[in-house]
């Protein structure tokens, strides 16, 4: 009794050998009468027929009628030792303009570098702006160290924290 909704498919389902059919030779796609002598003599011949060479098959009558016809294109098989290696091929535009490009790029990477260009004289202008101003930055912190030194001391800042009253007051009475 089938199952489901549709009927399976006339051959029915596949059948797949096991390893073990396969090395004892037993197997469902085989008919039984056919031996494995048989086999390995049907593989002989089979690679003995590979060895040889076939003449090229022509589509038509292209093999039945010789034509001289000058604007027949041949296929061009060529192999690695019939290439000429002396030969040398031209670059397609597309090639050459990429190439172009590249050298381009160099040459204007080399100027650069060199500060030749006008964007790089910018950027040198720029960065020795920003170089002034990192310097007086940092003498202008020298100075406030140096002077905020003293105050670093107890002793001397007691002592300012008194000059300092002693000169409020004086303000104060005059």
């Amino acid at each position: 009794m089938v199952r489901g909704k549709f009927k399976g498919k006339p051959p029915g389902r596949r059948h797949f050998s096991t390893p073990e059919e396969l090395i004892a030779g037993t197997t469902a796609t085989r008919p039984r009468t056919f031996s494995q002598e048989e086999a390995a003599e049907n593989v002989e011949e089979e690679s003995e027929e590979e060895l040889e060479e076939p003449s090229e098959k022509q589509k038509g009558t292209l093999g039945l009628i010789e034509i001289n016809n000058p604007n027949l294109v041949k296929p061009k098989n060529l192999k690695a030792k019939d290439a000429d290696i002396g030969k040398i091929t031209e670059l397609s535009r597309r090639e050459r303009v990429e190439i172009e490009k590249q050298k381009a790029h160099e040459r204007h990477m080399k100027l650069q570098e060199q500060g030749k260009t006008e964007q790089s004289r910018k950027d040198l202008e720029r960065l020795a702006l920003i170089r002034k101003r990192r310097a007086e930055a940092a003498r202008k912190r020298e100075e406030d160290k140096a002077g905020n030194l003293l105050f670093a001391c107890p002793l001397f800042a007691s002592l300012h924290h008194i000059f300092i009253k002693a000169f409020m007051e004086s303000k104060l009475e005059a």
